[in-house]
């Protein structure tokens, strides 16, 4: 039985058809090369199997796009979440006592603040080494050589591959080659993939890229490679970094993303982690993921045109939150939660009081450990008005109808203005970073929700 993408198969885990039977670690010859780097080892343990734990994309200490000043009392839980995911990456590669952590670039989201975060990784290296684990390393875009102005020096146990070309660090007491190099500069659109060593013949060969491979929008294209081009370096596992949504290329050989460790914004949905690899002799027989992340962001989508009131909507959205806590695992959830349907409550819906703001907050505290990041309401009026042609209310809406379309830029242009006077995280956290036209026909159809809510006092009619 092995392991697959963390599930498990009856089969066969033997050689792949094209391979060679090859003599164990201690009898193959040693070939020095101009790649090679060899690293004594830390213990010699003499267990087997080997067990690696392939890690990337933490972004350490990030920002988390203004969370800070959106999240209240919540604060220190949501931005303090990628560390502690680092902290539970370390604990994991303990309890299973692997023999190596291999990141596959941007552990830092930039360069530090302060020394801080150094410091804080420094600690967490220390562990490792006390445990005897080692740990190799790229640079990816975000925390690239020339990005880095603050340094600490790291424990002899881990190893940060070059940028200038491919090295490789050989581990003979594991049977192991790792390949790699980092990035030199943040925008690399340079191959490097075929720029890597050959396999080393008689051990497993890892390669270590942070790549967004063959392009995976919205990611940056950088150091593009195709999968092919990785399979034709013979090697057994690639550790790919860059893309943050979980991702095997290939099984033969393993080409794996395994997404970011953590979560940062409601466009980073689901589980996060890293990926356990188990190797024996010299073979890998399972490729399991281990969910690490402590903040789990979900979009919640709940249809209420069957809800007659308030309180109805409010138990439509009660019951989706808490079917997402449960999926989370007893994680703190951050949720994008938005409303559909034809509803006689649209107006009611758009036009959020502060107590209907306070009712949203309610609702998601009695589901589970729940913060909500963003409400958005995209119900409709389920019937028109019918309102008559010479009626005030009815010339208002044609007037909406009329600069709906902003033929001539003037309304975007004026809203525009307004929009430049705050800050860019307010925008941001209002959906109008960028007004597009879509944007621009959602503010409209709200702002006369709003205003049809207000002039005739609710959906239940003229006051």
């Amino acid at each position: 039985m092995a392991l697959i993408g963390g599930r498990a198969f009856i089969g066969p885990v033997g050689r792949r058809p094209h391979e060679k039977r090859v003599p164990s670690p201690a009898a193959a010859p040693y070939d020095a090369s101009p790649y090679d780097r060899v690293f004594l080892p830390v213990a010699q343990t003499g267990v087997k199997p080997v067990r690696f734990l392939h890690a990337a994309d933490i972004h350490l200490d990030s920002p988390l796009a203004g969370l800070a000043a959106r999240a209240g009392d919540r604060a220190g839980t949501l931005v303090g979440a990628t560390r502690r995911a680092f902290d539970g990456l370390i604990r994991c590669a303990i309890e299973r006592a692997v023999d190596f952590v291999i990141i596959a670039g941007d552990l830092y989201d930039g360069d530090w603040r302060d020394f801080a975060t150094g410091l804080f990784l420094i600690e967490g290296m220390a562990r490792l080494e006390r445990a005897g684990i080692r740990v190799v390393m790229v640079r990816g875009n975000h925390d690239a050589e020339n990005t880095m102005t603050r340094r600490l020096t790291l424990p002899k146990t881990v190893h940060v591959f070059e940028s200038r070309k491919a090295e490789t660090v050989r581990w003979p007491e594991l049977g192991v080659a790792i390949h790699g190099r980092s990035f030199g500069k943040q925008h690399e659109s340079e191959n490097f993939a075929t720029g890597y060593p050959p396999a080393v013949p008689g051990v497993l060969n890892i390669g270590v890229l942070h790549t967004s491979a063959t392009g995976r929008p919205p990611h940056d294209p950088y150091a593009p490679c195709s999968v092919q081009e990785l399979v034709d370096r013979g090697y057994d596992y690639w550790a790919l970094g860059h893309v943050h949504r979980r991702e095997v290329l290939c099984e033969e050989p393993w080409i794996v993303f395994p997404g970011n460790l953590q979560g940062r914004d409601a466009n980073e949905t689901g589980a996060k982690g890293a990926t356990l690899v188990t190797v024996e002799g010299q073979r890998i027989v399972s490729v399991e993921e281990v969910v690490l992340d402590v903040v789990r962001w979900a979009r919640c989508t709940v249809e209420v045109s069957a809800c007659a009131d308030l309180d109805e909507v409010g138990d439509a959205v009660h019951a989706a939150l808490a079917e997402a806590v449960t999926a989370a695992g007893g994680r703190t959830l951050a949720v994008r939660l938005t409303l559909t349907g034809a509803s006689p409550l649209h107006r009611r819906l758009v036009d959020a009081t502060e107590q209907t703001v306070a009712d949203w907050e309610a609702v998601a505290l009695r589901a589970g450990d729940v913060w909500l990041e963003r409400v958005t309401v995209a119900t409709t009026d389920p019937e028109p008005l019918g309102l008559a042609a010479s009626d005030a209310l009815a010339e208002l809406i044609r007037t909406f109808e009329a600069v709906q379309g902003d033929r001539d830029g003037a309304l975007r242009s004026k809203l525009g203005e307004h929009l430049e006077k705050l800050p860019r995280e307010i925008r941001d956290a209002a959906g109008l970073g960028d007004l597009t036209d879509a944007v621009l026909a959602e503010v409209l159809a709200d702002a006369r929700a709003i205003l049809l809510d207000r002039l005739l006092g609710g959906p239940e009619g003229r006051p």
